[in-house]
């Protein structure tokens, strides 16, 4: 979970089972509430603006009114004369070569054939944790398809077609309907995000459990 100070909000929804729990209150009071739950791998959290209520241990409080006051650091004055003008002919932009000279590649759309040989080269994940897991090895192994696919290709997402051909066989053979209900149980938990395109949809990593520890 994140490290957060102050005053915070915490939210998990699981529509399945009916579950909808929300904390707000101080943010070391929160974790321990989140703790006793069982909820660390799970759900939201995010800092709150403290000028419109005044929040207690428990999270209850009672609204103050905003200040009408001027915040006291609004930064430097705007000075529009700094800002460079740049005018070019439309459609002479050639941005693919503008991310290169900031070092910054243009995305590959990854080949199923070879995200299947990179999956079959990672070392074998723990097994995922937590109350709401229902296979924790499919959940771990979608996990390192995801960070191959970002971290490799940088790209965002990629299709319910292209993970069931790349890594059926580590979630359990899931395919076609199955893989999309097992895909949106992690989208409901705020593993994955969903793409809507066309006539696919499209699953891309959330950040926090990228980079988090199952």
């Amino acid at each position: 979970m994140q490290e957060l100070s102050g005053m915070v909000r915490y939210r998990f929804r699981h529509d399945d089972d009916d579950v909808d729990v929300l904390l707000e209150g101080e943010a070391e009071w929160v974790k321990d509430i989140v703790a006793e739950l069982g909820l660390i791998k799970v759900g939201w959290m995010m800092p709150m603006a403290t000028d419109s209520t005044s929040m207690g241990p428990s999270g209850l409080g009672s609204s103050t009114p905003r200040s009408s006051g001027k915040p006291t650091d609004m930064g430097p004055t705007p000075d529009p004369g700094r800002i460079p003008v740049i005018r070019r002919p439309i459609g002479e932009l050639n941005l693919p070569a503008k991310l290169l000279e900031v070092g910054l590649e243009h995305p590959i759309k990854p080949e199923v054939n070879d995200l299947r040989d990179l999956l079959a080269d990672v070392e074998e994940p723990y097994p995922a944790q937590g109350p709401m897991v229902i296979d924790p090895m499919g959940e771990a192994w979608l996990r390192e398809l995801m960070r191959i696919v970002v971290r490799s290709y940088g790209v965002t997402a990629i299709t319910t077609e292209t993970i069931a051909l790349a890594a059926s066989d580590y979630l359990s053979d899931r395919e076609d309907l199955e893989l999309e209900l097992f895909l949106e149980a992690l989208f409901r938990r705020g593993l994955l995000v969903k793409i809507h395109g066309g006539d696919a949809t499209g699953w891309g990593p959330s950040p926090a459990w990228l980079e988090s520890s199952l």
